[in-house]
C-alpha cells in the first residue's frame, strides 16, 4: 500500500507540475507496486491446482504479467526519452515547489516502509528483498529532490528531463533483466545458473547409467524448476534405485523439485558407457 501511494502521488504530481522526473520516478516505483502485485496473483492464483484443462495449473499467469510489466516500463521509458529530447530543444516550465513537496513526501513514505521492513530483512529473502526495493525508491527521490531544488535556484529548466534520463537508464537494466527471464521461461529454456552438461555428467556418473539423453531443464514459473531425463543403465542394475538415486540428485544438487525419469534397460556397449 505504501509504495502504491508513491506512485499514485508521483504521477499525479507529475502532471500537475509538469515534472519529467517525477513522471520517470513513477515508471520506476511502478516496477516495485508491479512486482509486489504479481507476487500476490502468484500466491493467489498460481497457487490454483491444476485442472482438466490447464494440467500444469496457473503458474504461467505469474511470468505473463511480469512480461507485460516489463514491456509496459519500456514503453514508458521510450516516452521519458522522445519526451527529454523534446524538452532539450523546447525548455518547458515547472512547478518546482510542488515537485519538491512530491519528491520530499516521496521519500517519507519510502523511509517509513524501509523502516517497517527492516526488522525483518535478516530472516527472510521476501523481505529483503522488499527492503532493497525500497531502498533503490529512496534513491529515485533523492535525485528527483536534488534536481527540484537546483532547478530552484538556478533556474536551469534541462536539469528536469536530465533526472528523468537517468532515473529511467538505471531503471532499464533490471527491467531487461526482467523480460529476459521471463522470455526464457516461456520458450523453456534452461533456468538461469543451471549447466545442463553439468547435470548430464553428474547423472552419467552415477553407478548403474550407462547412458542419458532427452534431458531437459525448465522451469513453469521463475521460482520453480523441472526436468525430464531417459536413462540407459547397464543389465544388472536397479532400475528403481537408480531412478530414486537420480531424483535425489537433481533435487539436492540442482534444485530441480519434479523431475520424469524414464528407467530404459537398452543394451549398453563398453563404447557408450561413460569413462569413469
Amino acid at each position: 500500500m505504501l509504495s502504491a501511494s508513491v506512485l499514485a502521488i508521483e504521477l499525479a504530481g507529475a502532471f500537475l507540475y509538469n515534472s519529467l522526473a517525477l513522471l520517470s520516478d513513477a515508471a520506476h516505483m511502478l516496477t516495485d507496486v508491479a512486482a509486489l502485485a504479481i507476487a500476490l496473483m502468484a500466491v493467489r492464483i498460481g497457487g490454483k491446482a491444476p485442472d482438466d484443462k490447464r494440467t500444469f495449473g496457473y503458474k504461467r499467469l505469474e511470468i505473463l504479467a511480469a512480461a507485460f510489466n516489463a514491456l509496459l516500463l519500456f514503453v514508458a521509458a521510450a516516452y521519458v526519452f522522445v519526451e527529454a529530447v523534446a524538452r532539450f530543444r523546447t525548455p518547458e516550465p515547472v512547478a518546482t515547489t510542488g515537485m519538491l513537496i512530491v519528491a520530499i513526501l516521496g521519500l517519507t513514505i519510502n523511509l517509513i516502509a524501509m523502516r517497517v521492513l527492516m526488522a525483518g530483512r535478516g530472516e527472510s529473502i521476501a523481505v529483503k528483498g522488499a527492503y532493497l526495493e525500497v531502498w533503490s525508491d529512496a534513491i529515485g527521490s533523492v535525485g528527483v529532490i536534488a534536481g527540484a531544488a537546483l532547478m530552484r535556484f538556478t533556474g536551469a529548466l534541462w536539469i528536469d528531463p536530465v533526472v528523468a534520463v537517468g532515473i529511467a537508464l538505471w531503471v532499464l537494466p533490471r527491467t531487461w533483466s526482467l523480460l529476459s527471464d521471463t522470455v526464457n521461461v516461456l520458450l523453456e529454456g534452461v533456468p538461469r545458473g543451471i549447466d545442463l552438461a553439468e547435470i548430464r555428467q553428474a547423472i552419467a556418473d552415477l553407478p548403474g547409467v550407462c547412458d542419458v539423453h532427452d534431458l531437459h531443464v525448465w522451469s513453469m514459473a521463475i521460482s520453480d524448476v523441472n526436468g525430464s531425463v531417459h536413462i540407459a543403465i547397464v543389465e544388472d542394475a536397479n532400475g528403481e534405485h537408480v531412478r530414486l538415486t537420480v531424483a535425489q540428485l537433481l533435487e539436492q544438487r540442482f534444485g530441480v523439485g519434479h523431475a520424469t525419469i524414464q528407467i530404459e534397460r537398452d543394451p549398453c556397449g563398453e563404447a557408450q558407457r561413460p569413462h569413469r
